[in-house]
């Protein structure tokens, strides 16, 4: 019985820290994710694998500051959160997981010698954010976004013929940020004032 109020107690000092983390989220980032990845499905059709592996590797930190720039262009204020928020801080470092994971894809593809390994990695990588961000701001698309993003992912690679295999991949991302803008928790009425 001690076992039920003690994670009682964990949900509700939660409820507080996940709602500060919402309330600074907004639908920018996932906009700017689409984006990304539409240039990257039509390049995909234009550049060469290597080239597209370049503009997926590099491109993929445009998404942060075209989020910030789409907050404004919008009128929405961007606001980070709290840095006391244990949420936020757990997030972060969800963030660090996935920039040390690159290496890994980079390697893969070289020894490989396929560049569309690249373009699988980005699409997995950048879709795992979304599992912390699920938790973070105790929404289930952030799960649900990262599993079909990644196991579409993996289907995309394995059956889309050579040269569409990235515009495939690409395709699924789109497909999964669709459906995550779709049904995605939207920021407390009270903070965004709409």
């Amino acid at each position: 019985m001690p076992q039920q109020t003690n994670d009682l107690t964990l949900h509700s000092s939660l409820r507080d820290p996940r709602a500060n983390f919402l309330a600074t989220s907004t639908q920018s980032m996932p906009i700017a994710g689409m984006l990304f990845w539409a240039i990257v499905a039509v390049a995909a059709l234009r550049l060469n694998p290597n080239q597209l592996s370049l503009l997926v590797l590099f491109g993929s930190g445009t998404i942060f500051p075209l989020g910030v720039l789409i907050d404004r262009l919008t009128q929405r204020r961007f606001t980070v959160a709290s840095a006391a928020n244990p949420v936020t801080q757990m997030f972060m470092q969800s963030l660090g997981l996935v920039a040390l994971t690159w290496p890994l894809v980079i390697l893969a593809a070289r020894h490989a010698h396929d560049a569309n390994l690249i373009v699988l990695g980005g699409a997995i990588l950048m879709g795992i954010i979304w599992i912390p961000y699920g938790w973070a701001a105790d929404d289930p698309v952030g799960l649900k976004h990262a599993i079909g993003r990644g196991l579409l992912g993996y289907v995309a690679f394995v059956y889309v013929p050579s040269p569409y295999k990235a515009t495939g991949i690409s395709c699924v991302v789109l497909l999964a940020y669709l459906y995550s803008l779709l049904r995605m928790k939207p920021p407390p009425k009270d903070v965004t004032g709409r």
